[in-house]
């Protein structure tokens, strides 16, 4: 491949980057937050909550793209490409982040909260000191599993006309007509995104052990 296909790969590369680090950042704020919300057991708020998580794992992901940039203007709302494409990867994550949070906090140890609660600690101070940090260190690796299904399943997003490093790779073999080396360089590219994942997350997981000790 000459230079301007390694060109248009990187651009490619930083479309699919972006767009789905906002929304694993999305992802994984408003999955906590869903989360906490079940986990109150609001009456019908953790019944809807319930449906949505169920609906948004069960919905393909390019049927949810689809119906967000094609239903925007029916209601009134014209959403850009990007914008469109950001919506639907953070609604399919959240609901997956949402179980992962869920399930590390329903797997708590209770015997901590006794404790915190019997030396005058204050709920409030108990989730945040205590249980909130410890949750996050065990969800990690689970986190980062989505974060990277989110980034392979990202290609969908060309479905709506987004040139990312899958679309940039089709093109590139349509004209070349040798499809190995894009696709073997986008495959590179895709590895080290995810790469750059479990990279940060060995970092975080060292760091919570030091302050551990």
């Amino acid at each position: 491949m000459d230079g301007n296909a390694w060109g248009l790969l990187l651009q490619g590369a930083w479309t699919t980057a972006w767009i789905s680090g906002v929304s694993i950042l999305l992802g994984v704020f408003l999955g906590l937050v869903v989360a906490l919300l079940r986990l109150a057991k609001i009456p019908f708020l953790d019944q809807l909550l319930g449906a949505y998580i169920s609906l948004a794992r069960a919905t393909p992901l390019v049927t949810l793209i689809l119906f967000i940039f094609l239903s925007g203007p029916t209601l009134g709302i014209n959403l850009n490409r990007s914008t469109a494409a950001i919506m639907a990867l953070t609604l399919n994550t959240t609901a997956f982040n949402a179980e992962i949070w869920r399930s590390a906090f329903n797997n708590f140890s209770k015997e901590q909260r006794e404790a915190a609660m019997a030396v005058g600690m204050t709920p409030w101070v108990y989730f945040r000191r205590i249980m909130l940090p410890q949750t996050v260190i065990t969800s990690l690796p689970n986190l980062v599993n989505e974060m990277s299904f989110l980034v392979k399943g990202s290609p969908a997003i060309a479905v709506i006309g987004i040139v990312d490093l899958t679309r940039v790779t089709n093109r590139i073999s349509a004209v070349t007509y040798d499809p190995l080396p894009p696709i073997l360089a986008a495959g590179a590219l895709y590895m080290a995104m995810i790469g750059l994942l479990v990279w940060g997350q060995r970092i975080a997981e060292r760091k919570a052990n030091r302050l551990a000790m």
